[in-house]
């Protein structure tokens, strides 16, 4: 049960508060750049504990529970922090509230399909999803550790609404197939 790649995956979950603790003082440029490193760190375990389970044959179902767990506890500490902060906010924070709303609405749709033994396989469009929030919170992050440089932040903007549009077709996907399996 407590393979190598179980324990990354709970490292990550572990790692969450301290990533939070980095983020909660806006004016400390310091603290964004640890948290950046952080972060960098967790979704580069993130990239290993999945790897080392398929090569390995080490797939558990620990890890199949834990990972998209551990990856949205992450999300939504790093998104509610950079909005407490001001660094996601405006309009953005729309963006941000629609990430929120498909990670907590596709979550309970898992467990609802689960339930009535229903897989339903990440596509690649959510991957594409994926990948454009983790660079743009990491964008946004590392906004607040080099206050002085503009790109960082505009990318992670971007990035963030190219995800939130990704994150509303793919969740619409979801519910399409959710909505066969109600009655």
């Amino acid at each position: 049960m407590l393979t190598l790649p179980n324990i990354l995956t709970l490292s990550r979950i572990v790692a969450i508060p301290l990533l939070v603790a980095l983020l909660w003082w806006p004016a400390w440029s310091s603290g964004y750049a640890a948290a950046f490193v952080v972060y960098c760190l967790m979704g580069i375990t993130d990239y290993f504990d999945g790897y080392l389970a398929r090569t390995s044959g080490t797939v558990s179902k620990l890890g199949i529970f834990l990972d998209p767990i551990a990856d949205k506890i992450m999300v939504a500490g790093v998104i509610l922090m950079l909005t407490a902060n001001g660094d996601i906010a405006g309009w953005h924070v729309i963006a941000a509230l629609v990430i929120l709303l498909r990670e907590i609405a596709v979550s309970g749709l898992r467990e609802f399909l689960a339930g009535v033994q229903v897989s339903v396989p990440v596509s690649r469009l959510a991957k594409w999803k994926t990948t454009l929030q983790l660079v743009s919170l990491g964008a946004l992050i590392l906004a607040g550790g080099t206050p002085h440089w503009p790109l960082p932040y505009q990318v992670g903007i971007v990035s963030l609404w190219g995800a939130a549009i990704l994150t509303v077709l793919t969740g619409w996907d979801y519910l399409r197939v959710g909505l066969k399996h109600m009655d």
